[in-house]
């Protein structure tokens, strides 16, 4: 208890949260930790769930609020806290859960992990009895996410079948004996999915994976085999893939836990959590009969673990958490019919999931989370009116007037925040009481999270009546700073011309009527160092139609090189922009997506001011309105600029939360930077999205000097420019923990952008080094990195690369 408490502490040490004014005469409920009866008194405290049955014995008529006041301490939940309209305000009043003063509660769904001992002096590997019967994704050690364990492995080592990976590189032949196979999964981090996939059994040089994962994960768009941007591959989740600090491995039938401490750690000292349960919170009733006037300040939630993935439907991650599952029509041939669309992909669209919160709200109102904690869970954080599948109370949507304000959220595996569902009763409801509306998202603070599911953003409304997401302050994210909206356009009135071609209307009604979502805002935001890793995205994004949408007073700084400061996506119309700042290598500062005779217009984006000129929104063209907006150079922003980025972030009562002292972290499965730092070199979105072409010339080997050989390769050209990527093998026997790639080009072309990398370059030399998430190679494991480059003509491969490694 002690542990996790100083943790929690560490990661957010802020002023405590002030209780909540009541109304009028106000009943307190005193709970702790270790509270018991039913008496629930400031000297005979109860435990939570005896708190809630006081609570439904008195909310039946109030003449004040009801406080449920929280000692300090870590609450550890062998079951969600299931609340419902019987826990709900009445007359008006508000049942409040609250820390109690000066205290800093934590409700967790982990168990701490004590008594460990060295399994493996020579790897330094660890272990600690768990008990059998428990499964997990997740491990957190002093606050951070561990890293399961896990090998880069090559891509072009692996042809796709339709039942799974063969390889013929020897190297990899131990991959055969290997225990546990029915455990493993293989991770394939594309442009914008980030996929998981279960893997059945390994023999014969042959890796057959689970169905229907595999099926779901290798058809439709940036697939698990064929990415638009070939980004890092893993084979996670066995023992014998423990080989570096800060990686764990669970083995499941001794119930041993094993995890490999970063040097200086002590583990008779070490906060170790392990995640039992897949949600914390499921606040939600029925639309006759909504939970309403419940309020939750000042407490952490923490230790959760969403075990969807774990199964055989892996997780075939299409945008943002929702994802494919289930078996379905799938072609034949869809390795070579449907890597970029296809007619079947089209019949799943309509019936995608969505990844279910570790707090869940739906069918509620006046419901609010101020000054609370989310940290060190195992998905999206919070879940506001998704689709009923993502929802453990069976009823989705619903989900009005409510408030989230002066928050925090970060360390976790996805998301902040996702309000709205995706399926056909969230964008054209068949009952009214489902529509999302009145949603506001204030003075938070968001960052480092996406760990284990990076095309994620941090507030995602997607089919909303009047969200606003205001005064945030969002950094170190995988993909997009901030976003609104879903669809691709689809679903608006009148359907897609896009989507007509693709055969979607073959499976689902060509609406006639607009969707829910109007009159959604993103405010004066302060978005900073995001797309750090994922590609074709933005420091704000938006998908189809939305009245009266604003993206207004934003101060955007640094996103990844080469991607959008506004990224107009498919189907984005009726949508203003003004008074923003886009300060950092941006490709455009403002990008329409009109492809395929999309109806992406109506746009209004005047009086901004960015670092780069460049944009094809133009005035007059699908009927946008643009002027006024003004190109910065040297840092030489004027008054009206510096105005918007002063007042965009955490307004002044709510800059405390920033007040963190963060412990040193474990290593984690993704990079992270403080503010002030430049973000690692991020993927970048090429020029074309049409299908990445054969290689036009042969691949240009290193020697492999040094420890460590690289190989190029040219992956697609245009017209002045290509995309390569090169392969960087350890050809040692011990793990690297950093390696760099240098050539000359023999015919001037320069790179333009990077990703996976760290780029340094003079003329045609250029040189290449590791960013911070993939320096550590395994002996004989592999990572690549791709870039984007300016050719005049001729776009000969080097004569040869220099790989070093250390």
């Amino acid at each position: 208890m002690t542990g996790i408490a100083a943790a929690v502490t560490a990661a957010t040490a802020v002023a405590a949260a002030p209780a909540i004014p009541a109304l009028a005469a106000t009943t307190t409920l005193y709970v702790s930790p270790s509270g018991t009866g039913g008496a629930c008194s400031s000297a005979e405290p109860c435990s939570l769930d005896a708190a809630q049955t006081a609570v439904r014995s008195q909310n039946g008529s109030m003449s004040g609020d009801i406080v449920v006041q929280l000692a300090d301490g870590v609450y550890r939940r062998t079951s969600p806290l299931r609340f419902t309209a019987a826990d709900s305000g009445s007359d008006g009043y508000r049942v409040v859960w609250q820390a109690a003063p000066g205290a800093r509660p934590v409700i967790s769904g982990a168990r701490q992990v004590t008594g460990w001992t060295v399994a493996d002096s020579g790897k330094n590997i660890w272990k600690a009895s768990v008990g059998t019967g428990i499964d997990t994704r997740q491990l957190y050690v002093d606050g951070r996410m561990a890293t399961r364990a896990r090998t880069t492995v090559n891509r072009a080592d692996f042809t796709a079948t339709g039942t799974g990976l063969r390889f013929s590189n020897s190297a990899l032949s131990y991959l055969n004996n290997l225990a546990g196979q029915s455990r493993i999964e293989l991770e394939g981090i594309g442009s914008f999915t980030d996929r998981y996939v279960p893997v059945q059994s390994i023999s014969g040089n042959f890796i057959t994976m689970k169905q229907p994962a595999w099926n779901n994960n290798t058809f439709g768009y940036d697939t698990i085999v064929n990415p638009y941007r070939k980004g890092p591959m893993y084979l996670e989740n066995a023992y014998e893939f423990l080989d570096s600090p800060g990686e764990w491995y669970l083995n499941t039938g001794t119930g041993v836990l094993y995890y490999i401490p970063p040097s200086g750690k002590n583990m008779s000292t070490a906060d170790v959590e392990l995640p039992l349960l897949q949600s914390l919170v499921q606040l939600g009733g029925t639309y006759a009969a909504p939970a309403h006037h419940i309020t939750f300040s000042g407490i952490t939630f923490t230790g959760t673990s969403w075990l969807g993935p774990s199964s055989n439907q892996g997780y075939a991650d299409q945008q943002t958490g929702a994802y494919i599952s289930g078996d379905w029509n799938w072609p034949s041939n869809a390795l070579s019919s449907c890597q970029y669309g296809c007619t079947q992909f089209e019949s799943v669209r309509p019936h995608w999931n969505q990844m279910p919160a570790a707090v869940q709200v739906s069918a509620a109102n006046t419901i609010s989370f101020v000054r609370d904690r989310f940290l060190n869970l195992g998905q999206t954080a919070l879940g506001i009116g998704n689709d009923a599948n993502a929802h453990a109370s069976g009823v989705g949507l619903g989900a009005s007037s409510i408030t989230v304000t002066g928050n925090v959220f970060a360390y976790s595996a996805a998301g902040a925040v996702v309000a709205g569902g995706v399926q056909a009763d969230a964008h054209h409801p068949s009952d009214s009481r489902m529509v999302n509306r009145d949603l506001t998202f204030t003075d938070n603070l968001v960052h480092d999270i996406g760990v284990d599911y990076r095309g994620i953003t941090s507030f995602l409304p997607t089919y909303v009546t009047n969200a606003t997401i205001s005064h945030n302050e969002i950094y170190n994210m995988p993909y997009l700073g901030v976003a609104f909206g879903y669809g691709w356009g689809s679903n608006d009135a009148g359907g897609s011309p896009d989507y007509t071609n693709r055969g979607l209307y073959n499976y689902q009604p060509r609406y006639s009527t607009a969707t829910t979502a109007s009159n959604n805002k993103i405010t004066q935001n302060y978005v900073h160092d995001v797309m750090q890793q994922m590609n074709d995205g933005a420091c704000v994004y938006t998908l189809s139609a939305n009245p009266g949408g604003q993206i207004s007073g934003n101060y955007c700084l640094r996103a990844g090189t080469g991607q959008f400061g506004l990224y107009f996506d498919e189907g984005s119309r009726s949508i203003t922009a003004t008074n923003n700042v886009f300060d950092g290598s941006w490709w455009m500062f403002a990008h329409g997506n009109y492809q395929g005779g999309n109806n992406t217009g109506a746009l209004t984006v005047t009086n901004n001011w960015a670092s780069s000129s460049s944009t094809d929104v133009t005035n007059g063209d699908h009927g946008n309105t643009v002027y006024g907006n003004t190109t910065v150079t040297n840092g030489n922003w004027p008054t009206g600029a510096r105005s918007v980025m002063s007042a965009a972030g955490l307004e002044a009562a709510y800059q405390d939360i920033k007040n963190e002292t963060v412990p040193s972290p474990s290593p984690s499965a993704s990079p992270s930077s403080s503010p002030s730092q430049s973000p690692s070199q991020s993927p970048s979105q090429s020029p074309s999205q049409s299908p990445s072409q054969s290689p036009s010339q042969s691949p240009s080997q290193s020697p492999g000097g040094g420890g460590c050989a690289a190989a190029y390769r040219v992956v697609n050209e245009w017209p002045g420019g290509f995309q390569g990527e090169v392969t960087v093998r350890n050809t040692g026997a011990t793990a690297t923990t950093s390696w760099s790639v240098s050539w000359t080009f023999p015919s001037g072309q320069t790179i333009t952008q990077v990703w996976n990398g760290t780029l340094s370059q003079s003329g045609s030399a250029v040189s290449v080094s590791n960013v911070s998430y993939n320096g550590a190679l395994g002996a004989g494991a592999s990572t690549t990195f791709g870039f984007t480059g300016s050719s005049s003509g001729s776009n000969g491969a080097p004569a040869s690369l220099t790989c070093t490694a250390s």
